[in-house]
């Protein structure tokens, strides 16, 4: 660890010295490069996209180089694997989260994060051994903390508070496309090159990351140069019913005025105005707000639910429709390709035009995280179903694309309680985040490749599973989530109904 700072310490020097450009002019670039829209994007494809192609492109073909390498139970080993994976990531949450805050840097985390990661598919590409693929995967779990903790943080540091739904939302396109790329081309690269394939892949996508991650200005070294990022232009719509941060509209201010904007609105930057506190003191503030609880909650059960599928799905369609790595990777495709095509209109809207904000910006983030788990609810149901491949996979994609709408309005939920809270910054809320999903993602795949392998009807069993995990993650989000719950909602309009007549 100690070792591990003193190299984030010089990335950050480095690093300094190359954006403060000679003769005291600005950076090439300063607006686009430190402006929320380019953060948005790295964040996005570059690393949330990265990260979850690099996850997830070699699951559709794990169970068949399991075999190759003459191992048996192999749904328990690729259990064990991804099991792994979510290790390394919850172990880590909680330190990369204090060193973020407590170095009041981002970009640092982020660069480090991504050299672990391509260390890590180096690793696996040339494991001879289980033990030491699983060293590699608990590495890639390290490296992804630092993407969506670190990657996420920096995020809400540069948007305008009344934006950070929106773009959190757009953020998790790098989900879909992630998701998109990984099953045909997992399956494909196997099939021609063997393991290596995918792994390689993986690599040369983190190297085009690393780069998109060094091209990033800070808002705080932006904020040196007179620009700041959180200054949104009058023309501008917000995306709430709230009005909107005023802030100076000139672009170039000296530094009292730079000092006005940070102390004129704490919520803007939870960096600059957000005091200190122990760690112990974040988690015992976290532990007295219900939205916060809640939101984990969700994210543990979302967990959950993605990845007790993943291990015993390859060997579900192997067992039921003879279906190779290539054949399973485009199932993997069919799942998220709904989800992809929605979020490419979204994408076609917000091009087109000015957009008032999405579902969860303006309504809240109740009734969409509940609407999506009671879409989802039906279809895990219907996945029990053998014999009818159509419904099978018409199923599996469903229940992923209507769970899938819960994500975004949880982030949002937990950016809110952020800013509520004094001395809890965004890297201590995402941090919560991360070690739930780490937390959840680390029970699932041990549940899904046990349950599959020792119970008899073990698929049956898991998606059953999936609708009690659904059904309870519906009922907390009815009640609990939101600054004004559904429920709440509910009961205020029948009750003005009650006095109307």
């Amino acid at each position: 660890m100690k070792g591990g700072l003193i190299f984030l310490h010089i990335l950050n020097l480095h690093w300094r010295s190359f954006t403060v450009s000679r003769g005291g002019t600005p950076p090439y670039g300063l607006k686009w490069r430190s402006s929320y829209w380019f953060v948005t994007f790295v964040v996005a494809l570059g690393c949330i996209g990265t990260d979850l192609l690099v996850y997830s492109i070699i699951i559709p073909v794990i169970p068949f180089q399991l075999e190759k390498l003459g191992y048996t139970a192999i749904s328990v080993r690729t259990s064990w694997l991804l099991f792994s994976y979510s290790a390394g990531l919850a172990v880590s949450t909680i330190p990369v989260a204090i060193l973020s805050e407590r170095h009041d840097t981002r970009r640092a985390p982020l660069l480090l994060g991504i050299l672990v990661l391509i260390g890590s598919q180096i690793m696996l590409m040339e494991a001879p051994v289980y033990w030491l693929l699983c060293l590699a995967r608990i590495l890639q779990g390290i490296g992804s903390t630092m993407v969506w903790v670190v990657g996420l943080a920096l995020l809400c540091d540069t948007t305008p508070k009344n934006l950070i739904g929106r773009q959190l939302g757009l953020s998790m396109t790098g989900m879909s496309i992630g998701q998109v790329n990984r099953p045909p081309v997992g399956g494909a690269l196997y099939s021609r090159f063997g393991f290596r394939g995918p792994c390689i892949f993986g690599i040369i996508t983190a190297v085009l990351d690393f780069v998109g991650r060094l091209v990033v200005i800070e808002r705080k070294e932006a904020l040196y140069w007179g620009h700041d990022t959180l200054a949104v232009p009058e023309s501008a719509e917000p995306d709430v019913f709230e009005p909107p941060v005023n802030v100076s509209s000139n672009p170039v201010l000296n530094s009292n005025e730079k000092n006005d904007v940070m102390s004129d609105d704490p919520s803007q930057s939870s960096n600059t105005t957000n005091p200190s506190i122990s760690l112990l003191a974040v988690i015992l503030e976290l532990a007295k707000s219900s939205r916060a609880i809640t939101a984990t909650l969700l994210t543990f059960i979302y967990a959950v639910l993605y990845t007790c599928i993943e291990p015993t799905l390859p060997l579900r369609m192997q067992a039921s429709w003879g279906f190779d790595s290539s054949k399973v990777g485009l199932v993997f495709l069919a799942a998220v390709i709904p989800t992809f095509i929605v979020t490419v209109m979204l994408m076609r809207c917000l091009l087109a035009g000015p957009v008032s904000g999405l579902i969860a910006d303006r309504y809240g983030t109740s009734w969409i995280t509940v609407i999506s788990f009671v879409c989802s609810l039906p279809w895990w149901g219907l996945l029990i179903i053998n014999g009818n491949l159509p419904l099978f996979i018409a199923s599996f994609a469903l229940s992923n694309f209507c769970l899938s709408g819960a994500i975004s309005p949880l982030m949002a939920e937990l950016a809110a309680v952020s800013r509520n809270i004094d001395g809890v910054g965004y890297a201590h809320v995402y941090a919560a985040f991360n070690l739930a999903y780490g937390i959840g993602a680390a029970v699932g795949p041990i549940v899904g490749g046990q349950v599959y392998y020792q119970i008899k009807q073990g698929w049956m069993a898991l998606c059953l599973l999936a609708v009690g995990l659904t059904s309870l993650g519906l009922l907390l989000s009815f009640f609990f989530i939101g600054e004004e719950t559904v429920f709440r909602i509910l009961l205020r309009c029948s009750t003005s109904r009650r006095r109307a007549k």
